[in-house]
């Protein structure tokens, strides 16, 4: 038995530090994409087994997302990035967003009988 639970530490200690290490590069990718956008505010969203995604809105309006595996490294990735989250993805945060003709296009563009950019 205690050889079992000397794995198990081991292994929960291996999956603690993985964790941290990608925690660590999105809070890195967050920092380079506020840098580049004069700031930047996010919200995280779960998204199932898949993970959570971490919505990114600069303070130009330019936009982009990021992956995590879990939502509890997403979350920590905003918190090591010392960024603002916001708990919904609606109101002002959400009027923040400048939109361009490629993301109608892909959006709305379609059902609105735009051009198809598959």
């Amino acid at each position: 038995m205690a050889d079992t639970k000397q794995v198990d530490e081991g292994t929960d200690a291996k999956q603690t530090a993985r964790a941290e290490r990608r925690a660590a590069r999105l809070a890195k990718e967050i920092n380079a994409f506020a840098k580049a956008h004069g700031g930047a505010e996010a919200h995280v969203a779960y998204i199932g087994e898949g993970g959570a995604r971490i919505v990114l809105v600069g303070e130009d309006g330019h936009w982009g997302d990021l992956v995590a595996p879990t939502y509890a490294i997403a979350g920590k990735a905003v918190q090591k990035a010392g960024i603002t989250v916001h708990e919904a993805f609606d109101g002002e945060f959400a009027g923040k967003v400048k939109t361009g003709p490629y993301e109608w296009t892909r959006m709305a563009g379609i059902q609105l009988g735009g051009k198809r950019t598959v």
